[in-house]
């Protein structure tokens, strides 16, 4: 899929902030572990990716009623939904100076009720022409994502006929639409009655 740059200059898919604060000393000693057995951009954004997809459990797959929002408390309390997960790995990729951003499918039940916005990272390591989608949020039974820059391996694909849709926006900071959800919950059930259900 074709993303589009909501911000045309490349520096802002570097850039920290709160949310994405690849400058707090626990992002930055992981992203230095990480990179330890990285022996190029390739290598090491496979490993952030797979280090976030194994080891920050997806708080609604473990039971966690946590709602994390900034990189640092994601990888420090090891539990986050989707956007989360989502906020942390593009933290480790911009640390090491890959781009990354956010985009966005809505997903929904077969009847296409109940639709709800799912988050996922684009980076972009130096050589690649194109943005390539990840999806960070974790196995689970039905549910296989892998690391890949030749082909989607997202959690799922999106079914147009239920109403289904692939954001193209390529996001440097997360939509607010789910920044403002994830700052005001006091916990997962208060999450889970807010989600944001398109952009």
């Amino acid at each position: 899929m074709e993303l589009i740059q909501q911000s045309p200059q490349m520096f802002a898919y570097l850039a920290a902030s709160e949310a994405i604060g690849h400058d707090h000393p626990l992002v930055q000693e992981t992203t230095a572990r990480l990179a330890l057995g990285a022996a190029d951009a390739y290598s090491y954004a496979k490993a952030a990716f797979e280090f976030v997809r194994d080891t920050v459990p997806h708080s609604a797959d473990s039971g966690d009623m946590r709602v994390t929002w900034r990189s640092s408390d994601v990888i420090e309390q090891r539990t986050g939904i989707c956007y989360a997960k989502a906020h942390a790995l593009t933290a480790l990729l911009r640390a090491r100076g890959i781009p990354a951003g956010l985009c966005y499918q809505l997903l929904a039940a077969d009847d296409g009720s109940n639709p709800v916005i799912h988050g996922l990272v684009a980076v972009k390591p130096p050589g690649r022409g194109a943005w390539a989608r990840q999806d960070p949020r974790g196995d689970k039974p039905g549910v296989d994502v892998r690391f890949s820059l030749d082909g989607e391996r997202l959690a799922w694909t999106v079914r147009p006929e239920c109403g289904e849709v692939d954001y193209p926006g390529l996001y440097a900071e997360p939509h607010p639409a789910v920044l403002d959800v994830l700052r005001a919950a006091p916990d997962r059930p208060y999450l889970w009655r807010t989600l944001p259900t398109g952009l």
